[in-house]
């Protein structure tokens, strides 16, 4: 993951767990071990699109959605993944058979986290760092694959087996099986349900409208970047 996910994924998991909303730059790349020009960067979009309001001293998450939904459509998580294989079993099996530094990850996360699982899943998506014991757990077969090793970052461990609601969502949004819209459904209620007792709008009551509001926010946010990114190998 880039150092600017890091920063979502703190500022979602204090948002939605915690109930903490208001940060200092400084604060928040000590916490994370990174310069505070990472952290300018990373909530550079989310100003422009009124998910945080910035002050003289410090800054506010004001809009969670719009940050998870930000964070998801930049989410590159193909790119992560440094190992994949068919392992035997189903996917209860294999999660049995992790190594005890792995952390799950999307269906798995869900399901560990939460005590269930909206559909069946054959897919198994965990971060790890030792590649070599997840090798010999699982070596390399023929077939589909169905076990999914994603790179470990070195701060997801402090925030348990599964990581944070945000970093769940967001890593669902981008698998591709027909049965991730089922997750994600079911998980964006437990997040809107956060919301509301937090008080922000756009929880239970007003959920859809806000959901669709911050996700065309999003969009145009995300093609400016697009733009932007296009104008600099231009000139």
């Amino acid at each position: 993951m880039r150092r600017t996910e890091f920063v979502y994924r703190e500022l979602l998991f204090q948002a939605l767990e915690k109930g903490g909303r208001s940060f200092t730059q400084r604060g928040l790349a000590e916490r994370l071990g990174m310069p505070i020009s990472n952290v300018n960067n990373a909530i550079r979009p989310l100003r422009r699109m009124n998910a945080v309001r910035v002050g003289p001293r410090n800054f506010a998450v004001v809009n969670a959605k719009k940050v998870l939904f930000y964070w998801a459509s930049n989410r590159n998580l193909e790119k992560d993944i440094v190992y994949s294989t068919r392992a035997e079993g189903g996917a209860i099996e294999i999660e049995k058979g992790m190594p005890a530094d792995a952390v799950f990850a999307g269906y798995s996360a869900y399901r560990h986290r939460f005590g269930e699982a909206p559909a069946d899943y054959s897919e198994v998506y965990v971060y790890a760092s030792d590649l070599e014991e997840m090798r010999k757990r699982f070596p390399e077969r023929k077939g589909p694959r169905n076990l999914f090793v994603l790179e470990k970052d070195a701060l997801i461990e402090r925030y348990g087996k599964t990581g944070t609601v945000g970093q769940v969502f967001v890593d669902l949004w981008n698998l591709s099986e027909w049965y991730a819209r089922d997750f994600l459904r079911e998980l964006e209620a437990k997040i809107d349900a956060m919301l509301e007792r937090e008080g922000e709008a756009g929880g239970a009551g007003g959920g859809n409208r806000a959901s669709q509001s911050g996700r065309s926010q999003v969009r145009a946010e995300h093609a400016k970047g697009k733009r932007r990114e296009k104008d600099a190998l231009l000139e």
